[in-house]
């Protein structure tokens, strides 16, 4: 009798052809560079679709869409003015959040990613809906922050990085933060861009280092996610973005309620088979 280990299953994600996953990057890199983001729609398809674990989702995200978010961050700080100071300090403090959060993350157990990426889309769902009410739309604002508003400015940037190693994603909560400051609106954007651009490689490299991604994946959310960045700035001019961002809600609803589902189920598992479960 072979005492040869039984070979391991394969990722999910073999089984969904890579034309899929090129499909997915340029469609949510497409998205993004709208202002709609990339990672609560990613989230949505990859949990949906069953395409890799749950507790590799986060990481699988921050290194996908890097490179994509780069190039969008050179093509929005060429195209639009910020001032130069809230640009340094709000896209620094996102990149130490997003070293030090994800430090954090990659260390927990699957059942609270699981809960963590639920709670993360209901905040990304309620910011969309005060956008959608135009609670946040500031037009004619300033190209800057000083003062008591860059300080506030800068330490909801720190959280805001934290929150990016859990699949929230920075567009939303920035643009509302900026928004509410008294900024430009067309001012945000190289904000928004630039430190997605800095933070998604500084948590990306712990999330390598941790193994907690899903390389097919990831590859496909890249070389899709680059067509889709370029489509969006040079030849999309209008796009009904209000009733695409009512869709984006339903699902972002979905999937947190899906995932907690999930969370539930796994707890369940490991109270099954008698392991200790988590108190996170």
């Amino acid at each position: 009798m072979s005492t040869n280990p039984a070979p391991a299953p394969p990722k999910r994600s073999a089984r969904i052809p890579m034309a899929g996953m090129l499909g997915l990057g340029l469609i949510t890199d497409f998205l993004d560079s709208l202002g709609i983001g990339s990672f609560a729609t990613t989230t949505t398809a990859l949990k949906l679709g069953k395409v890799v674990d749950d507790d590799e989702i986060p990481g699988t995200l921050n290194v996908g869409h890097s490179i994509p978010s780069m190039l969008e961050s050179v093509l929005f700080l060429t195209a639009l003015s910020v001032d130069l100071l809230t640009l340094v300090v709000m896209v620094g403090a996102g990149v130490l959040g997003a070293w030090f959060g994800t430090g954090i993350v990659v260390r927990w157990p699957k059942r609270t990613v699981q809960r963590a990426m639920a709670f993360a889309l209901l905040v990304t769902a309620g910011f969309i809906v005060l956008r959608q009410f135009n609670t946040l739309q500031v037009t004619g604002g300033s190209l800057g922050l000083s003062g008591w508003k860059l300080a506030v400015a800068a330490a909801a940037s720190l959280v805001i990085g934290a929150l990016t190693s859990l699949g929230i994603g920075n567009y939303a909560p920035t643009m509302a933060l900026t928004y509410m400051l008294g900024m430009d609106s067309k001012a945000v954007f190289p904000v928004m861009a630039t430190a997605a651009a800095l933070i998604l490689p500084t948590a990306a490299v712990q999330f390598f280092r941790a193994g907690r991604f899903d390389r097919r994946t990831a590859l496909g959310l890249t070389l899709g996610g680059v067509p889709g960045v370029l489509v969006a700035v040079y030849l999309v001019k209008e796009l009904p973005k209000r009733e695409l961002l009512w869709v984006v809600v339903a699902v972002l609803l979905y999937t947190s309620v899906s995932l907690l589902l999930s969370a539930r189920k796994t707890e369940q598992e490991l109270e099954s088979v008698g392991a200790p479960v988590p108190n996170a």
